[in-house]
């Protein structure tokens, strides 16, 4: 592989290569953050105590349902924990080691959060399976109780993060508030038939349903997060439309090694060499490329290489064609 010099200079003698859009609000991005902040500090404070009332009566009426809940609702505490922490980390810098900055933990708050999710959900729902065939006592009174304050703490912290759900982390952070208001409510209606009936076996089986809920409720989490970690395109982008979009900008003869990838859960890098007829007019060409880039696409970190069409550029990561 030939080395190619990825720096040029257009017909002023500026800098043509690393002109980047940097649309970003620094004031705005940083507000936004301190508004998040304080929503997951909030959350975090509630459903702390909320667990800690929660695992105390789970054990006290012999709740698989209430225990259930209450690992659940901890390792949303966890979650929340981490995606704070990332959301700080963000806010950091970029030095000469980490060149982007730590946005990249938001990405993997978003993967422990979900790997998480799914561990503390198996083991509940493996407990539950050997509760059908020993099922003790249950406080049915104890669990409508707990639960009952389960539905106004998840879904009062739910509104927290009503805004703000362009960010997986606090998307995530929304589902899962909101899905334990629902999961809370079905627990109450299992404490209640519990408690009129005495129909033990109606807690681990409503622990198996809560499981698969928080499961399928999951999997797309893990999905999406997986996906940011290797680099993938972010959701709602093509790499064909971007390429063809870029084509279309006046000048350019075509499009190659084409690179999208999520810098954090909320923003995205792209890097691409641009062939054009000439290079009269570089400035104007690089404007207008990375115009449409940040109107039609929100991309507003672009590095973009201007090549002549006689120029045999060999890239190490070249891209099949869009």
């Amino acid at each position: 592989m030939a080395n190619h010099d990825h720096h040029h200079k257009n017909k002023h003698g500026e800098d043509a290569h690393g002109e980047e859009g940097h649309g970003l609000d620094h004031a705005h991005g940083h507000s936004l953050a301190a508004a998040k902040g304080r929503a997951f500090g909030i959350g975090l404070a509630i459903n702390l105590a909320y667990v800690a009332v929660e695992i105390g009566a789970g054990l006290s009426a012999h709740s698989l349902a209430l225990l259930a809940d209450a690992a659940h609702n901890a390792s949303d505490v966890l979650g929340l924990l981490a995606a704070f922490v990332a959301g700080r980390l963000a806010l950091a810098a970029a030095n000469s080691t980490y060149t982007y900055g730590m946005r990249g933990a938001s990405i993997l708050a978003a993967l422990t959060n979900a790997v998480l999710l799914l561990t503390v959900t198996g083991a509940i729902a493996w407990e539950a399976v050997l509760r059908l065939f020993a099922t003790p006592q249950v406080g049915g009174a104890t669990v409508v109780l707990i639960a009952a304050g389960g539905i106004a703490v998840n879904g009062g912290t739910a509104l927290l993060f009503m805004r703000g759900q362009n960010d997986i982390n606090v998307r995530a952070a929304f589902l899962h508030m909101a899905g334990d208001a629902v999961l809370a409510a079905a627990t109450v209606a299992a404490g209640a038939i519990i408690w009129f009936t005495h129909w033990n076996w109606i807690d681990p089986v409503i622990s198996l349903l809560v499981s698969g809920v928080i499961i399928a409720a999951t999997w797309s989490l893990l999905r999406k997060s997986i996906a940011m970690t290797m680099d993938a395109v972010p959701e709602g982008l093509n790499a064909g439309k971007i390429s063809a979009a870029l084509a279309a900008v006046p000048g350019v003869i075509s499009v190659h090694d084409l690179h999208v990838w999520p810098v954090s859960t909320t923003e995205t890098a792209l890097t691409a060499h641009l062939v054009r007829a000439d290079h009269s007019n570089d400035a104007a060409l690089l404007a207008a490329a990375q115009h449409r880039l940040e109107e039609a696409f929100g991309i507003a970190h672009a590095t973009l290489q201007l090549e002549s069409p006689d120029f045999d550029c060999s890239c190490a990561f070249a891209t099949a064609a869009p």
